[in-house]
């Protein structure tokens, strides 16, 4: 980080032989230090500008929760990854963008003015957004880099079992919780909360729903503890509660779907038929806030999945999403109503009746894409859509895969924990794989962890289950 300037310090020292050269040795465009607030908003953004985006080379999980389809180069909707390294950018981005930054801002705490009590909620902040980055890792490939992912001796980091890393990062989030109240240091850095660590408690204890809920058929136990806990300790209440991020309207801070829909001037995305039918099927009134094009009476004229289409043919993705301020939230308020949803129907303490909360979680959606009340009644009462506690999981999966809709990451897990049906990709000749395999660089760079993760998923099948997809 230090750059001595020679020529300089010779002709100070013609001129005078007391002048203090020390300050020449330090280049003011490159700080030797960054401050923690700086650290963590560069974590937070990595992550939301990874989560949020459609890039072929970067994230495909619209195409993979058949949200979307291709209309000319289509080897992303048939689930190709290593042509683009979409596997190897999912370990840089989340790694190097994410977790990397998150652990430095946690060490350039030390030099951060305010309180233990703020120092203490700082560094609890960033073990949400750290938790996030690990179990976005774990729910993609199953094993992953975790003990030795940030230790500095060595270059080729172990996998640990995902199973254990999920009940470590909800022990974080336990220890993290217990510390968020008040206010942190990053003000303004804060890009999600500004500062407020008890809006931080809030996300940190939905996110342990999350993992809970999604653990709960390969460990029912600690998914009721650690749930349960989640619910007393307090989460989303509200949509004013989203970790949400709002984006500017001005590059470089829109948001990527802008500058996928509208900034490259391409015609690359329309609806997949796996969406748009079952949406049309029950008349589903956020047809005209997802898409744009449709068909007589608002129906998404959906393409079929994986084949080259004419792009003017198909519906398209909505006007919402190509306004460069669109937000993204990494989880919400709607999502927290379909958990609470599926943690009522498991009885845990807490949690409440499931047909309100599984009510409440798609009203909300509705709501979000612009509908009212009136609309969301009406969609409520559809057949194959109204609350039935006999079929209460296949009704939570498929609302919430449709109602992740801008949370792609988590449609594509809800797809998987429920079931819901995918369509066989055209030139794939399969449906959605459950996992992504591991990126190339691993087997080159850190062969035998890799190669040892890899046994444990049948040689890297991307049919292989991570462990808590067992139903």
């Amino acid at each position: 980080m230090k750059k001595v300037l020679f020529a300089a310090a010779a002709a100070l020292a013609i001129t005078s032989c007391t002048t203090d050269l020390s300050s020449l040795n330090v280049n003011g465009k490159a700080p030797e230090s960054v401050p923690a607030g700086a650290l963590f908003a560069n974590a937070t953004m990595s992550f939301y500008d990874y989560a949020s985006v459609q890039n072929v080379n970067t994230n495909n999980m619209r195409l993979w929760a058949q949200h979307w389809t291709q209309t000319t180069y289509v080897d992303e909707s048939n689930f190709a990854l290593n042509e683009r390294d979409v596997n190897g950018n999912a370990f840089f981005n989340l790694y190097t963008g994410v977790i990397r930054d998150a652990e430095e801002a946690r060490k350039a705490l030390a030099e951060t003015p305010g309180t233990d009590a703020q120092i203490q909620a700082s560094d609890a902040a960033i073990e949400v957004v750290q938790v996030l980055a690990y179990s976005y890792l774990v729910d993609l490939f199953g094993d992953v880099p975790y003990t030795e992912a940030l230790d500095a001796s060595t270059n080729t980091p172990a996998y640990d079992d995902d199973a254990a890393i999920y009940m470590d990062l909800l022990a974080r989030l336990e220890a993290a919780s217990a510390k968020l109240s008040g206010t942190t240091t990053f003000g303004s850095s804060d890009i999600i909360y500004g500062g407020d660590a008890d809006a931080w408690a809030k996300a940190a204890n939905s996110l342990m729903l999350r993992l809970a809920v999604r653990m709960i058929d390969a460990d029912p136990a600690n998914a009721k503890k650690y749930g349960e806990m989640a619910i007393a300790n307090g989460v989303f209440t509200s949509s004013a509660d989203d970790a949400r991020l709002f984006y500017s309207s001005a590059p470089p801070h829109t948001h990527p779907m802008w500058v996928t829909l509208v900034q490259s001037g391409r015609t690359d995305f329309v609806a997949s038929s796996t969406l748009g039918d079952v949406m049309n099927m029950h008349n589903d009134p956020r047809r005209a806030g997802f898409f744009k094009n449709l068909a007589g009476s608002d129906s998404v004229t959906g393409a079929p999945h994986g084949f080259q289409v004419n792009y003017y043919d198909y519906s398209q993705p909505g006007t919402a999403l190509e306004d460069p301020t669109w937000s993204h939230a990494a989880i919400s308020y709607v999502e927290v109503e379909f958990l609470m949803a599926h943690a009522a129907v498991a009885g845990w303490a807490g949690a409440g009746d499931a047909q309100t909360h599984y009510e409440a979680a798609v009203t909300a959606s509705i709501e979000e894409w612009g509908g009212d009340a009136a609309a969301a009644a009406a969609y409520l009462a559809e057949p194959g859509v109204a609350w039935d506690a006999a079929n209460a999981a296949a009704l939570i999966g498929t609302q919430k895969w449709i109602a992740m809709y801008s949370n792609a990451g988590e449609a594509y897990a809800a797809q998987r924990q429920y079931d819901v049906q995918m369509n066989v990709a055209a030139l794939a000749g399969t449906v959605t794989p459950s996992r992504f395999s591991y990126p190339l660089d691993e087997y080159s760079l850190n062969s035998a962890n890799v190669g040892a993760a890899a046994d444990k998923v049948n040689g890297d099948d991307t049919f292989a289950k991570i462990f808590w997809d067992v139903n």
